[in-house]
């Protein structure tokens, strides 16, 4: 896999909670395309909760799994599709408890169906060993080229280097955390 190099890190004002790597309470996220030539394949991203995270003893907060899914299924848009645009609809389907122990997550999202400016993504969140533990299906409308210029859309590059999996979740327990100003 090669990673997604984020095209707005020095955009003035980003500050996406998902994935701008200087957001300190953020999520950081970095984002991975499985296979470039194919406008089906996965975009993956690996997050690894802490305590911070959770809504119940040791369990990931529901909202944060949602945004997380989210994340993930924004940047097939931005990455398959060329564009930008807003979610529609999201679905999600909690299958178990997520551990806020359990070490790295691996989200997965994929373009199911592509209908002018609105796209279907499914995504998926498991656990390192491979087991579903949320599901969720999203609706995007894409914006128009002419508009997606005016949200500020930049095409996103990819890495020179490929990485296995097993690299991508060494590389996601390197933190890339800043510390908050008071």
């Amino acid at each position: 896999m090669r990673e997604i190099l984020n095209p707005w890190i020095n955009l003035n004002g980003y500050n996406c909670f998902g994935c701008c790597p200087t957001n300190p309470i953020g999520a950081q996220m970095r984002f991975y395309e499985e296979d470039p030539s194919d406008i089906m394949g996965d975009i993956v991203s690996v997050w690894i909760p802490t305590q911070n995270h959770q809504s119940w003893l040791n369990t990931l907060h529901g909202g944060m799994q949602a945004t997380l899914l989210d994340e993930v299924c924004g940047w097939v848009v931005f990455k398959k599709l060329c564009t930008s645009g807003v979610t529609a609809k999201f679905e999600l389907k909690y299958k178990k408890a997520v551990s806020t122990m359990g070490g790295p997550l691996i989200l997965r999202a994929r373009l199911k169906q592509n209908n002018h400016r609105v796209a279907v993504v499914e995504g998926s969140l498991s656990d390192a060993e491979g087991n579903v533990l949320t599901m969720c299906e999203c609706t995007y409308f894409a914006f128009p080229e002419e508009k997606a210029r005016e949200m500020q859309f930049m095409e996103a590059g990819l890495s020179d280097e490929d990485y296995t999996l097993e690299q991508i979740i060494e590389r996601a327990k390197q933190p890339v955390y800043k510390s908050i100003r008071l």
